[in-house]
């Protein structure tokens, strides 16, 4: 990865830790039932934090899939989640030069996750109370657990703050990982919108699975960058349109949609 990183002058912006594929996890990675293997998953983290730090990236996400439970009266909720704020604080004092983001999902592989939506991330935010902590906003994610992603966006930079963003699309019932703005342009606008609002300059991901239908994953990336590319443009001049703060205002959905669909199908 160095190397390849020379040679093309890429810099690295984060790396995100998978617990899933070990079989050692299937109970969990920080709320493993086993104090030796959250042991093991919190050491496996910061052996990843220095990974990290060798490549000069500055941000870790933890998507913490396996956390969580399948059945009633199969967890004990309050010592899985102080398990959970142990960790975590653990591993954002192991380095505090680096931004640790929770990326939250409802379930999957779990039946229920620990972390569901933004609302439950962030309480877990305010227990851990570290600066170098905070949330990557999963665009396919946040309408699986049934939120609106501008409203997410809101409560995530004001309690927090958005470390990083995914930006894909779905149908709601699971993560489908489409391609940006083909099921959810107008919702996808609207997050673009409140990002500028709030200032995120961080980095976009395109978190996109190509491989589910054997498409050509960089003939959907170049067409990933032309959609939010375009999207962008559209935001910008949204963000200042007077007309479009008025109707908000009022909640006058037919104005504010005349103008933003004018914008999206001009």
């Amino acid at each position: 990865m160095e190397q390849t990183f020379d040679e093309t002058g890429i810099t690295l912006n984060g790396l995100a830790m998978r617990y899933y594929t070990e079989p050692g996890f299937k109970l969990g990675a920080f709320t493993h039932p086993d104090a030796s293997i959250r042991r093991l998953a919190i050491d496996e983290t910061k052996k990843g934090i220095d990974t990290l730090t060798s490549l000069g990236g500055n941000l870790m996400t933890l998507w913490m899939g396996q956390d969580g439970v399948d059945y009633s009266f199969q967890g004990n909720y309050e010592a899985m989640w102080d398990w959970t704020i142990q960790a975590i604080t653990e591993i954002a004092d192991y380095n505090q030069d680096i931004n640790i983001a929770l990326e939250y999902k409802p379930n999957d592989p779990r039946a229920f996750s620990l972390m569901p939506d933004a609302a439950t991330t962030l309480l877990a935010i305010k227990d851990i109370a570290r600066k170098n902590t905070g949330v990557v906003l999963d665009f396919a994610h946040v309408l699986y657990a049934d939120e609106m992603p501008a409203f997410a966006a809101i409560l995530i930079s004001r309690y927090s703050k958005i470390l990083g963003v995914h930006l894909n699309d779905g149908y709601g019932k699971w993560d489908n990982g489409l391609m940006v703005g083909t099921v959810h342009p107008l919702q996808t606008v609207e997050l673009l919108v409140e990002l500028k609002r709030i200032g995120y300059n961080r980095a976009i991901y395109f978190d996109t699975f190509p491989d589910n239908s054997g498409l050509d994953p960089v003939a959907e990336s170049k067409t990933n960058l032309m959609t939010v590319k375009k999207l962008l443009k559209i935001a910008d001049r949204l963000l200042d349109n007077s007309d479009l703060k008025k109707a908000i205002a009022q909640q006058n959905a037919p104005l504010s949609m005349k103008i933003v669909q004018t914008e999206l199908l001009s």
